[in-house]
């Protein structure tokens, strides 16, 4: 791997921003290999150099990955000219990581949302031949029935002609307003909402809670962020594909 400066790094981990970093370095508590570092422009190759900071080994990450508990009112873009977008809920040394969001969640949508600069594995995770399950709570006006949940099952075609795969519906509550959980194989532009109003339940409330082996973290308020676990991580790469060796898979955040 190519040498990179010092300060881009630290500030890779997302524990500081590069400004951060050169403040580090500048007070010496960085150290490369054993020395100590004499500048932010310092170059080091950062997956076999011991680099530490304040006495702790630094764990370099080429990728990062982001749990984002979106809130209404954002948009899942990068940059859009119509509002404010889920990259405006980061700090700014993680805006300027290339994240992107890892499919869409419309803006009145809540919920679950992974940001991240890996391509390849973001790709998959959304490509449609990988049937990917979602899974969202949804509110609805109306009472939902197992007639509903029938309709789901086998597929629903919209009166625009668009074609829903089987998709699941469990209803949680049943009354002048119902809950449920939908889950989809695919995600096709307002999808939820569409084949609910569809069936003359429209909804009131969506929040995404699952996508593929991953959960909403309870514990993450609304609007707030984390970074995957290893863990979870390595759950991402086992359900992209099974074969994978894990081990060898590049280090990631």
């Amino acid at each position: 791997m190519e040498k990179q400066r010092l300060d881009k790094i630290i500030a890779s981990t997302g524990r500081w921003s590069r400004r951060e970093a050169k403040e580090l370095i500048r007070q010496g508590r960085v150290l490369v290999d054993g020395v100590p570092a004499r500048s932010a422009e310092e170059k080091a190759e950062p997956e076999s150099s011991e680099i530490s900071v304040n006495g702790e080994a630094l764990r370099y990450r080429r990728y990062t990955w982001v749990m984002l508990n979106k809130p209404a009112g954002y948009l899942s873009a990068t940059e859009d000219g119509r509002g404010r977008t889920v990259l405006d809920l980061l700090p700014q040394d993680l805006r300027r990581q290339g994240l992107f969001p890892v499919g869409r969640l419309d803006k009145d949508t809540e919920g679950l949302l992974l940001l991240t600069n890996e391509g390849g594995l973001a790709h998959d995770l959304l490509s449609p031949r990988r049937h990917v399950d979602k899974v969202y709570y949804a509110r609805v006006s109306g009472r939902l029935t197992e007639v509903d949940c029938a309709a789901f099952d086998a597929g629903l075609r919209l009166p625009d002609g668009l074609v829903c795969l089987p998709a699941g519906l469990e209803i949680l509550s049943a009354g002048e307003e119902s809950e449920a959980h939908v889950t989809l194989r695919e995600g096709k532009f307002h999808q939820v909402k569409r084949m609910l109003a569809h069936l003359g339940k429209p909804v009131l409330y969506l929040e995404r809670v699952r996508m593929g082996p991953l959960a909403l973290d309870g514990a993450l308020p609304r609007g707030a962020f984390r970074f995957l676990t290893e863990n979870e991580l390595e759950e991402l790469r086992r359900f992209d594909n099974p074969t994978k060796n894990i081990k060898s898979s590049p280090k990631t955040q």
